[in-house]
């Protein structure tokens, strides 16, 4: 099961912060779900992700927020 790390309510550059600071408590395989919202979250997110070599599984919209799925490398 996947750890779940919300920042739907968060602003960048703090969304930014959280997620690029959150694999770092994850074992390699260890998956997380990203919360977060529309625009530059979702544009920025997956982009830093894989530069930091882990997988994005998927991505999916849920009401007004959005759901990235990664897999830590």
């Amino acid at each position: 099961m996947a750890q779940t790390l919300d920042v739907s309510r968060d602003c960048c550059p703090m969304t930014f912060v959280k997620v690029k600071l959150a694999p770092a408590k994850l074992n390699s395989g260890d998956e997380l779900e990203v919360i977060l919202n529309d625009g530059e979250p979702l544009n920025n997110v997956p982009r830093t992700v894989i530069e930091a070599a882990h997988q994005v599984l998927s991505i999916r919209q849920d009401g007004k927020v959005h759901h990235v799925l990664i897999r830590k490398a």
